[in-house]
């Protein structure tokens, strides 16, 4: 890995980390926007303020923007998004094999 990538993976990961903001982007991965409250309620259990910094980040980033609708992902974050929709076959299969080594 060059050091650019190793920097822009770095980075990613930094904004990923972010309490919530996976969740964010999950929430919003359906391609409909939504309003402030119905994003909080998707997200569930984050505070307003909280809910706040994470939409700005992801803005600022460049995965998340506003319509009249609500919010919603941009093209960048759609295709984040469909990256991580694999975690979930692969956190099964992970889980499954920490079950096995545990036995």
């Amino acid at each position: 890995m060059s050091a650019k990538e190793s920097q822009a993976l770095g980075q990613l990961l930094g904004l990923l980390e972010s309490r919530y903001a996976m969740r964010v982007i999950w929430a919003l991965r359906d391609g409909h926007a939504q309003t402030f409250r119905l994003l909080q309620d998707s997200v569930g259990g984050i505070t307003p303020n909280t809910l706040n910094t994470r939409i700005k980040e992801l803005r600022e980033a460049g995965f998340v923007t506003h319509v009249s609708e609500g919010y919603c992902l941009t093209p960048a974050g759609s295709d984040l998004a469909k990256r991580l929709a694999e975690l979930p076959a692969f956190a099964t299969r992970w889980a499954a094999g920490l079950t096995k080594k545990v036995k």
